[in-house]
């Protein structure tokens, strides 16, 4: 079955069957590896990609559903919130930075919805992402620094 699928801004067609999850077809059909397989159940986080602008776990969700939608993955993150990158390499977010697309894509729709979170907003809106090294803190501080950059526009 063809699909066609709006991925970063590309229209692209893939031959699966429709009910193979997005996070495969990223992987394995268009070889964007950014997205990660953590848990496989849609807990973890580490699949998130935006889906319409939102943070979606895409190794739940079926390619038949998604003809369409905007799908951006983390690939195209450093062109749309590149102080989010900086401030998350600046902050030594990542240890063994498995987790860390994820969080980068349900730190972006955070900001992208809400360009000045509270500590409150960053927790409810990262809740879901899971962190083995347990970088919470320092998540927390480059999205707030992230913030400060959009919010001014000034760049690192």
């Amino acid at each position: 079955m063809g699909v066609k699928l709006n991925v970063n801004g590309d229209v692209v067609d893939v031959d699966v069957s429709g009910d193979t999850p997005l996070l495969w077809v990223l992987r394995d059909h268009l070889g964007l590896t950014g997205t990660k397989y953590g848990c496989g159940g849609g807990y973890c986080g580490a699949c998130t990609v935006h889906l319409d602008g939102a943070a979606t776990r895409s190794c739940q969700l079926p390619v038949s559903t998604l003809q369409g939608r905007a799908i951006q993955t983390i690939e195209s993150l450093d062109q749309r919130h590149p102080a989010l990158v900086d401030t998350w390499t600046n902050n030594n977010v990542a240890q063994c930075g498995y987790c860390q697309s994820g969080q980068l894509m349900s730190a972006a729709a955070l900001l992208d919805g809400n360009p000045k979170p509270t500590d409150a907003d960053i927790d409810a809106a990262m809740t879901g992402n899971i962190c083995r090294c347990g970088t919470y803190v320092r998540i927390r501080a480059a999205i707030h620094q992230a913030a400060g950059h959009q919010a001014t526009g000034s760049a690192e």
